[in-house]
């Protein structure tokens, strides 16, 4: 039923996206632009095949996004390859803090057993050298990176940044 609501939802977002492509005048500047750097291609459902299919401007398509996302497992997918809307590279010094606070509650389990998914991505973003000591790294310093249940994301992502940049032995090129 829900898969069947989201072709949906994406058969509707894809007619949108096509209307308002031919409304659109073909010599206009910045249709033919790619996005800035300071320009969301993604919502707060981050990046993924959820982002692809839908819009983030609205809340309510950022639901389905984020369920594609974590259905399909593309938003870890696309971290790791790099694609779905997902940059790599020394030029995005923030993904591994956006990251961070995108999948915090997935995170903290993986942090809590020192291995898993989101650590595998978070150490290709953050540019490490090892996954595995990387989830040693964190789970050691798990009370440190979750201080209290009321810290923000913000504060999350800070503290894990600064526990990877204080280990040179780990080799993260891609923290901010």
């Amino acid at each position: 039923m829900l898969g069947m609501g989201l072709l949906l939802v994406a058969a509707n977002a894809a007619a949108e996206d096509e209307a308002a492509k031919s409304e659109a005048p073909a010599a206009a500047p910045a249709a033919s632009q790619p996005p800035s750097s300071s320009e969301a291609k993604y919502g707060p459902a981050g990046c993924g095949l959820g982002s692809l299919i839908f819009k983030p401007t609205s809340g309510f398509t950022q639901i389905f996004a984020a369920t594609t996302n974590g259905t399909l497992g593309s938003q870890t997918f696309g971290i790791s390859s790099g694609t779905s809307n997902c940059d790599s590279g020394p030029s995005n010094s923030q993904s591994a803090k956006a990251f961070v606070q995108t999948n915090r509650a997935a995170l903290a389990k993986d942090i809590a057993r020192g291995r898993g998914e989101t650590i595998a991505s978070l150490t290709a973003l953050a540019g490490c050298s090892n996954a595995h000591a990387v989830g040693t790294k964190l789970q050691h310093n798990f009370r440190a990176i979750f201080s209290s249940a009321k810290a923000t994301d913000e504060q999350v992502s800070d503290s894990l940044v600064n526990v990877l940049s204080s280990d040179a032995s780990l080799s993260c090129s891609n923290l901010g």
